[in-house]
């Protein structure tokens, strides 16, 4: 059994999606003129078909596509998006690409990069035509994603959010950080920090599951700012007083845990001896003979292969209702934690 996390629901205020009608107010030509010449289909002059482009264009419109597949031939087109950098989000792509092959599918990815952010990646795989989308570790505010992905099938993996068309696919990260501090606590570890991810909402959840666990055990909880990657966990680990009896470490992710080790190494101190760390996801780089990191696993073939699945029953059959699947983690014990240093 799973502990119950809350989904992000979308909040008020942001910038209405623009619609036909507010192009043919401004252009001052009827709905039919407009949704032709948005179609391609032939009649409307050059000039007033430029004139209602370019007004398209300036307010930002994007066509219903899930309308528009019903009307043209099917681009059979799944969208990923992906953080190159990410060794979990390769595991996942490559399990959804083997899945969506078997059914009949393409795959478009859609890379999140420092120089093209979440919002570019799903705009151009949306103008690739692709009919349906999955977003690895989404980080956009609720409302935009509404916005930006209206009228198309989406799941979300790893993020639990709650909107209309979206599906979701995750791991119950309140109940993987209570097995990680389970595991430290009955190591007899008790003064143990958690390096967070950030500022982003799986981040908040992961942070709020530490919470949880150390206070159910009585302890004092330590959350140092932190992030997703090696350089995030290296600048985490520098800020803390290890002298201060500090002998666990929970961090993130696995590259953050990496960045740990990396500086745990440098100065001198021995992982486990004088401190556990642990990691999460249990990536390839996890599994390394030289890390043997204790971390949690998030079953990403079953994850890709779930995704795929619930894409699939929205684009062929005939469901609706939105699913929320979670999978219940796996603590992977490796040598990177071991019993508490005597005081």
């Amino acid at each position: 059994m799973t502990s119950k996390q809350p989904p992000e629901r979308a909040g008020q205020g942001a910038r209405r999606r623009p619609t036909i009608r507010d192009i043919c107010a401004e252009a001052g030509v009827s709905k039919g003129l407009v949704s032709m010449i948005l179609n391609g289909h032939p009649g409307p002059s050059a000039e007033t078909t430029a004139r209602v482009l370019a007004i398209a264009d300036r307010l930002g419109y994007r066509t219903d596509r899930r309308a528009s597949l019903l009307a043209r031939r099917r681009s059979r087109m799944l969208g990923v998006t992906v953080l190159p950098s990410n060794p979990f989000h390769a595991e996942l792509v490559e399990e959804i690409q083997r899945v969506a092959d078997e059914r009949g599918y393409d795959l478009g990815l859609g890379a999140v990069t420092p120089s093209h952010d979440e919002r570019q990646a799903i705009e151009t795989l949306l103008d690739f035509r692709c009919e349906a989308l999955l977003l690895l570790g989404s980080v956009l505010p609720a409302q935009e994603l509404a916005e930006l992905t209206a009228g198309v099938p989406v799941v979300s993996i790893g993020r639990p959010i709650d909107l209309p068309g979206f599906d979701v696919v995750r791991t119950g990260d309140w109940d993987a950080l209570a097995l990680l501090v389970d595991h430290l606590v009955g190591l007899g570890h008790r003064r143990i920090v958690h390096i967070d991810g950030g500022d982003g909402f799986v981040s908040a959840e992961r942070r709020h599951g530490y919470l949880l666990a150390m206070r159910r055990h009585g302890l004092e909880p330590v959350v140092a700012h932190g992030g997703q990657t090696e350089p995030d966990g290296i600048r985490a680990a520098e800020t803390l007083d290890l002298s201060g009896g500090v002998t666990a470490i929970v961090a993130y992710n696995d590259r953050c845990a990496v960045g740990v080790l990396d500086h745990l190494d440098r100065a001198g101190i021995d992982v486990p001896k004088q401190i556990s760390v642990t990691g999460f996801d249990d990536s390839l780089l996890a599994q390394l003979h030289r890390m043997n990191l204790t971390t949690i696993s998030q079953a990403p073939k079953e994850q890709g292969r779930l995704a795929v699945a619930a894409i699939i029953e929205r684009l062929d059959g005939d469901r609706t209702e939105d699913q929320d699947i979670v999978l219940e983690p796996h603590l992977i014990v490796r040598r990177s934690t071991a019993i508490a240093p005597q005081s």
